[in-house]
C-alpha cells in the first residue's frame, strides 16, 4: 500500500492534482462549521436532533447529503442539492430541445458552455427558493425554541416581515451553494475525480463517526440493561455491509462483451489477417448518477412541504413523499430506473459506434454492418441496463429493509447500504480509475499491483 502511494506521489502532475483536491475538500468542510450570521448553530442542532428523533424523515437525508451542515444552519446548509436539481432540469432540456441538442452535438465546446450557463442560472434560482423556505421554517423553529435567531436580526421589519433576516439567510446560503458549485468545477478541471460527487462523498464520510457513536449508544455498554441493539445485530449489519460492497463493486465493474471481427486488409503487398476484439457494454453505465438524481429530485417536494407545513394542500401532498412511505419508495425505484435509462441513452450512442465500426472494417459476427448493428447494440444495451437499474433500485431501498428486519434506527442502517454506500463505492472506483490512468500514462504499474480493477 505504501509502495502504491509512493508511486502516486512520484508523478508531479498527479501529486499536484491530489493535493489540490484535498485542499478544496478541506475548504468545503470548513464551510460546514460557519453558521449563517445571526443563527446559533448549537441551539439549531439540538432542535434538529429532537425533530429527527431517529426515524425516517427528510431532514436526516438532507443533513447527510450536506455533511451535517443543514442541521447547524451553516452557510453551506443547502449543499450541492440545488446544483444537482438544476443539472437534472438541464439534461432534460437538452434531451427534449432539438435545437439545443443539435448545437451540443455539432459544437461540443460552445454547447457545453451554454449548458453550463443555464445550469448556473437555474442553480441560483433554486438556491434562492430553497433558502427562502429554509428561512421561513427557521423562523417557525425560533418560536418553538427561542434562541436560534438573534433578536437584533428580527427587530428590523417592514410590513411585519423581518426583511433583513430573510435577506441575510437567502444571500448567505445562496452564496454558499454557488461556492460549492465553483469548488466542484475546479476539482473536476484541475483536480482528480468528479468534483460534485466528491463533495457529496466527503459529506457522507463526515457523518460516519456519529453513526458509529450511535451504534455504541444502542449497545448500551455502560449499563447492565439490554440495549436496543445487540452484538448479533451489529455483526449482521457488518456482514450486510461487506456483501453489499462486494456486490456493488462487481456490478459497477461488470460488463457484457460484444465480440468484434475485423476484415482482412491489404497494406502495401502484405495482407493482414482479421483480428478479434470486443466492445465492453457496462452493466451500470450510469454509475451512481441515477441514485443522486432520484434522491435530489424527491428531496425538493418533501422539503417544500415540510417547510410550508401541513395546514394546506401542498404540505398534505408532500407528506406522502416523506421517506418511509410506500409512495416514496415506489417513486424512488421508478426514478432510479428512469434516470438509469435516460442517462445511458444520452451518453451511449450506438449509431456513432456502428458508423465507426463500418469505417474501420469491423463487424459483429452474424450481424450486418450499419443499421442492423445499431439496432443490435441498442437492444443489448437496453437488456444490460435493465439489470443495472434493478440492482441500483434494490441497493437504494436496502436501508428500509434492514431497518424493518433488525429494528435499527434509520440513521444507522442508512450507512450500511443504500444511497450512501452506492455513492461511496462509485466515487472511490471512479477516482481510482483516474489515478491509475495517470500512472499508466507514466508507465507505472498502476495504483494496485494485484487485484487490478476489472473491465480494462
Amino acid at each position: 500500500m505504501f509502495a502504491a502511494l509512493n508511486r502516486v506521489f512520484q508523478v508531479p502532475e498527479l501529486k499536484q492534482k491530489i493535493l489540490f483536491t484535498l485542499l478544496m475538500l478541506s475548504i468545503c468542510r470548513i464551510g460546514g462549521f460557519v453558521p449563517v450570521p445571526g443563527i446559533d448553530g448549537d441551539v439549531a442542532l439540538s432542535y434538529f436532533k429532537q425533530a429527527m428523533g431517529g426515524g425516517q424523515n427528510i431532514f436526516q437525508m438532507i443533513d447527510i447529503f450536506s455533511g451535517g451542515a443543514f442541521s447547524q444552519m451553516t452557510v453551506v446548509a443547502l449543499g450541492v442539492v440545488p446544483n444537482i436539481s438544476a443539472s437534472i432540469i438541464t439534461q432534460l432540456l437538452v434531451a427534449t430541445w432539438p435545437s439545443l441538442q443539435r448545437e451540443v452535438r455539432e459544437n461540443p465546446e460552445a454547447g457545453k458552455r451554454k449548458v453550463g450557463r443555464v445550469t448556473r442560472i437555474l442553480t441560483v434560482i433554486l438556491s434562492v427558493l430553497q433558502s427562502g423556505l429554509f428561512a421561513k421554517y427557521a423562523l417557525q423553529m425560533n418560536i418553538a425554541k427561542p434562541g436560534i435567531i438573534t433578536g437584533e436580526l428580527l427587530d428590523i421589519q417592514m410590513f411585519g416581515t423581518p426583511w433583513l433576516y430573510y435577506l441575510v439567510v437567502i444571500a448567505t446560503m445562496t452564496t454558499g451553494t454557488m461556492f460549492l458549485m465553483w469548488v466542484g468545477e475546479q476539482i473536476t478541471e484541475r483536480g482528480i475525480g468528479n468534483g460534485m460527487s466528491l463533495i457529496i462523498t466527503i459529506g457522507i464520510l463526515s457523518q460516519l463517526p456519529s453513526s458509529f457513536g450511535m451504534i455504541m449508544q444502542q449497545l448500551n455498554l455502560d449499563s447492565q440493561e439490554t440495549g436496543q441493539m445487540n452484538f448479533a445485530s451489529v455483526l449482521l449489519l457488518l456482514g450486510v455491509f461487506v456483501l453489499v460492497t462486494i456486490a456493488t463493486i462487481l456490478i459497477t465493474q461488470g460488463h457484457r462483451r460484444i465480440p468484434l471481427q475485423h476484415a482482412r486488409r491489404v497494406i502495401g503487398r502484405r495482407e493482414t489477417q482479421g483480428s478479434a476484439s470486443y466492445i465492453p457494454l457496462q452493466v451500470n453505465y450510469a454509475r451512481v448518477i441515477p441514485v443522486i438524481f432520484a434522491s435530489s429530485l424527491l428531496m425538493f417536494p418533501a422539503t417544500l412541504g415540510t417547510f410550508v407545513g401541513s395546514g394546506n394542500w401542498l404540505g398534505t401532498a408532500a407528506s406522502y413523499l416523506m421517506p418511509g412511505t410506500e409512495l416514496y419508495y415506489v417513486l424512488y425505484i421508478s426514478l432510479i430506473v428512469f434516470f438509469t435509462f435516460f442517462w445511458t441513452a444520452t451518453q451511449f450512442h450506438p449509431d456513432q459506434i456502428a458508423s465507426d465500426m463500418k469505417k474501420n472494417g469491423a463487424f459483429i459476427p452474424g450481424i450486418r454492418q450499419g443499421r442492423p448493428t445499431q439496432e443490435y447494440l441498442e437492444a443489448t444495451m437496453n437488456r444490460v441496463t435493465l439489470i443495472g437499474a434493478i440492482f441500483l433500485a434494490l441497493i437504494a431501498i436496502l436501508p428500509a429493509i434492514v431497518q424493518r428486519l433488525l429494528g435499527v434506527p434509520q440513521s444507522i442502517s442508512y450507512f450500511f447500504g443504500g444511497t450512501s454506500l452506492l455513492i461511496l463505492v462509485g466515487v472511490v472506483l471512479d477516482t481510482m480509475k483516474q489515478v491509475e490512468s495517470h500512472l499508466l500514462m507514466k508507465r507505472y504499474e498502476g495504483f494496485m499491483k494485484r487485484g487490478r480493477i476489472r473491465g480494462r
